[in-house]
């Protein structure tokens, strides 16, 4: 018999983590494949395409919905998108945290 090993208790099920704007909360998608792509579009300074790939993907339609009913700058949404692949890819900002 092939040999087993239960990793379960090693592996975290938190869910999806959150972005607080403006008393609103938006859920950001952190599940592997959703990150392995968004970084893969992220990589080497991202052009209007794929700063559309990446708002799609790292957030639900709900919250994007949320995030439009805002009427925010371009600018002010490439910090939200900027922010929320930092929250997934575990990178350090200067944004606070809960």
């Amino acid at each position: 018999m092939a040999r087993k090993v239960d990793i379960t208790d090693k592996l975290t099920f938190d869910g999806n983590p959150v972005l607080v704007i403006k008393g609103k909360e938006l859920e950001v998608n952190a599940d592997a494949p959703t990150v392995l792509r968004i970084m893969n579009l992220a990589a080497d300074d991202p052009g209007p395409k794929e700063v559309a790939a990446i708002y799609n993907l790292i957030f639900p339609d709900k919250d994007r919905k949320e995030i439009e009913k805002m009427k925010l700058c371009f600018d002010d949404l490439v910090t939200i998108i900027k922010a929320a692949i930092s929250l997934v890819t575990g990178e350090k900002t200067d944004q606070g945290e809960q």
